[in-house]
């Protein structure tokens, strides 16, 4: 696992886990990458320093507990997402022009799309929004 410190071109500075930085490097030229706070595609890795002394690091908390205002924001936004609205993971793209042209109830819907198809949504007048986090993967 590799940390990074990141910014968005909007000036957004965030961090993130990696599994590698050749995996950092694959999901930025596919355009996986977006902000945490504004959902910008526009991704880099921010000048960091490297952490030498192991006595100085803040003491651990658990990963399940939000702990920055930022966090405890982003994580009751997603409750809320999940909450009131259904996941249809790779088929978001097919459901939402389904519910834009009338052959689907409308309703609160989240997924996964690339950014070209996400794109095309907006272009045909379909509203999307990215979320800032990404969704929680079902799994069997």
């Amino acid at each position: 696992m590799i940390h990074y410190d990141l910014t968005c071109k909007n000036g957004h500075a965030f961090d993130s886990w990696f599994a590698s930085a050749s995996a950092y490097d694959a999901l930025e030229r596919a355009g996986q990458l977006s902000c945490a706070v504004c959902g910008d595609s526009g991704v880099s890795k921010a000048l960091m320093a490297p952490s030498v002394n192991e006595n100085a690091r803040p003491a651990k908390r658990s990963l399940s507990e939000p702990g920055t205002p930022l966090e405890k924001a982003m994580t009751e936004l997603r409750r809320k997402v999940e909450a009131n609205s259904d996941y249809v993971g790779d088929a978001f793209v097919r459901e939402a022009r389904d519910m834009h042209e009338g052959k689907s109830p409308e309703r609160a819907i989240h997924g996964e799309a690339r950014p070209e198809e996400a794109r095309r949504l907006i272009e045909d007048g379909i509203p999307v929004a990215p979320l800032p986090f990404a969704p929680k993967r079902r799994t069997n």
